[in-house]
């Protein structure tokens, strides 16, 4: 074999090994390629899957305030259903009043008794519907807030100013609510 044989098996078997080098690596980047994909692939899956979770979270959590709103406002419009009906009934609790007092000056002891137990059964009635009466008396500071003031008189003392002197007319709740504000007369 000559030298120039010799020198060609040689670099062909150069070549070959570079070859067989390079295939290696490339397979090799194929594979580091592959995995990259799968990482890529499973990252953007976790984060389509963190985005659904809170997607979903955000939906649930809506939704149970709307449960709760809902149920509240269903629970109000129970508590004052009848509101409409118990404020038109308020003046017949008025007339009772009045009717008793002019009763109470009769001789006919049995007729206010009577008049009396009708309207007991009657207050009774409505305030097992959650009626109640917003208590008001002679002297209580006045307020805006709940007093409805018909009038100003001046103050038959110093200390009655800014204060109650008179209730003319009840006042009533329903629940919380203020369903009639007491009309009262105020001194000044």
């Amino acid at each position: 074999m000559s030298k120039n044989d010799n020198t060609e098996n040689i670099e062909e078997e150069l070549s070959q090994e570079q070859m067989l080098k390079q295939e290696e690596l490339n397979g090799e980047r194929d594979q580091e390629d592959i995995v990259e994909e799968e990482m890529s692939e499973e990252d953007r899956l976790r984060e389509d899957l963190g985005k659904e979770k809170d997607k979903f979270l955000r939906l649930f959590a809506e939704f149970e305030n709307y449960k709760k709103r809902t149920s509240k406002e269903r629970m109000d419009l129970f508590k004052t259903a009848g509101q409409e009906v118990i404020v038109s009934l308020l003046p017949v609790l008025d007339d009772f009043d009045r009717a008793l007092k002019e009763l109470s000056k009769a001789e006919d002891k049995e007729l206010f008794k009577g008049v009396e137990l009708i309207k007991v059964k009657f207050w009774e009635t409505l305030k097992s519907k959650g009626l109640q009466e917003v208590e008001v008396t002679a002297g209580d500071t006045f307020d805006a807030e709940i007093h409805e003031a018909i009038t100003q008189i001046p103050a038959p003392e110093d200390s009655m100013k800014g204060k109650v002197i008179d209730v003319i007319e009840k006042g009533f709740k329903l629940g919380e609510r203020i369903i009639r504000h007491p009309k009262v007369v105020v001194g000044n």
